[in-house]
This record gives structure tokens, C-alpha cells and sequence, in this order.
């Protein structure tokens, strides 16, 4: 009796959505729906033109398992294997313009003393900083993803559609320091952060958020309003 062949293990989160989508006779269209992103992110996904996003930044690995009746965290787990292979380009630090606006929300000695670092050593000691400000950022970003009503509102008042800001918001749960952008840093961190400071001894990160800010150090432009909720 011949034994009866199973399926390899998808290499790529392309291939698993593929495969699963063929096997459930549903299309990408369907897909897009039940994800509650706009169709063009899933074909790029589908054709591996665009890298699967973060496990544990995203709502995406849950509501397309659910719709594909995958295991919990086939999903998930194959993604990390596709972003483990990429990590190592994505260590670098913040492009400079970014760099320089990320010092701007710092308090002024520390980034001084950042900039000459940097100068002389290269990015990687800002390239961890930026990490760390981002995990703050992003941590309170995911939230908004839990507001669908705050977000049909901006979608509203921006004159989008709902998938398209919540794209919006997903894609930069996603922003790694390399791919942070100014545009990134007007919409999402400067009305969240008003000022930031390490101890560049103890390696200690120290956030102000707005509205916690002391009078007289608030520093955000006019133009850094995000149109999400900033819980």
C-alpha cells in the first residue's frame, strides 16, 4: 500500500495563502474582505511583492486564520521564518533627515552628545534608541486598531476608505528604524512623544508623552496632529 503524500511546508506566507485559498475555492478579493485591508496589499502579499508583516504588530495573522481555517499560528510562525532571513538588513539605523528629527524631539545635551556619537561610531547606538521609541509608539498605535469607530472617523474626515486607514495604521506597526519615515514621524510619534531622553550610562529611556509634557517644553508644530485616536 502506497503511503499517501502530504504536502511540503510552505516556504513563504505567499505560498501558504495560496495554497489555502485554492484548497478553499475563495479568492483574494475574499481574502481583502475578511482582512479588512484594501485588495492590492493582499495580491502584493500573494505575489511576494510585499514582506509579511510582524507577527504580534498586526490583527492581519488572526482574521485571515480564521477565514482560512489554519492552525493558530501557521500563520504567525511562518512569517517569523520569512522575517528571520531579512533581519539582518533591517538593523540599520534611521535614514538621516529622520535622524534628525528624532534628535529634534530629544532633550537638547543628550542629542548633542548623540549626534557627535553617531558621527564618530555610526548608527547602531541610534538605531537602538529608535527601536526602543518605536516600541512605545507602536505599542500604543496597536490600539487603534481596537477603535474601529475612531477609525471609520479618520477615514471620514481624511476621505478614505476604512480598509485604507487601517492599512495605513498596520503599515507602520511595521516600520522598522531603517524604513521610518518623516511622514511616519509627523502622523504616528510626534503627537504621541513631546520629548525623550536616555542616560547614556545606565542606558535608561526616559518618555514624555503629550499632554504629560511640563509647561513651556512643548515643542510639536502645528502641523504633527495625527488624524487617529491618540488614546
Amino acid at each position: 500500500m502506497t503511503a499517501k503524500r502530504s504536502n511540503p511546508p510552505p516556504a513563504t506566507v505567499a505560498d501558504l495563502l495560496q495554497r489555502r485559498l485554492k484548497e478553499l475555492k475563495r479568492s483574494p478579493t475574499e481574502l481583502a474582505a475578511a482582512a479588512q485591508v484594501p485588495e492590492p496589499y493582499i495580491l502584493d502579499l500573494l505575489a511576494g511583492r510585499r514582506q509579511p508583516p510582524l507577527p504580534g504588530r498586526t490583527d492581519l495573522y488572526d482574521r485571515m486564520t480564521r477565514f482560512l481555517r489554519l492552525a493558530r499560528n501557521q500563520l504567525a510562525n511562518c512569517a517569523s521564518a520569512e522575517r528571520a532571513t531579512t533581519a539582518a538588513a533591517d538593523a540599520r539605523g534611521p535614514r538621516a533627515p529622520v535622524a534628525r528629527a528624532l534628535l529634534a524631539l530629544c532633550e537638547p545635551a543628550t542629542a548633542q552628545e548623540l549626534e557627535r556619537r553617531r558621527a564618530k561610531d555610526g548608527n547602531a547606538e541610534l538605531a537602538d534608541l529608535t527601536q526602543r521609541l518605536l516600541d512605545i509608539s507602536q505599542g500604543a498605535v496597536r490600539r487603534v486598531l481596537e477603535d474601529p469607530v475612531g477609525l471609520r472617523i479618520a477615514a471620514s474626515q481624511q476621505r478614505k476608505t476604512y480598509e485604507a486607514m487601517r492599512l495605513k495604521v498596520l503599515e507602520f506597526l511595521d516600520v522598522t528604524p531603517a524604513t521610518l519615515t518623516a511622514g511616519d514621524l509627523a502622523e504616528f510619534i510626534q503627537p504621541r512623544v513631546a520629548l525623550w531622553d536616555v542616560d547614556l550610562q545606565s542606558g535608561v529611556l526616559r518618555v514624555v508623552l503629550q499632554g504629560q509634557e511640563p509647561r513651556g517644553r512643548n515643542r510639536r508644530s502645528a502641523n504633527t496632529r495625527s488624524a487617529f485616536p491618540t488614546h
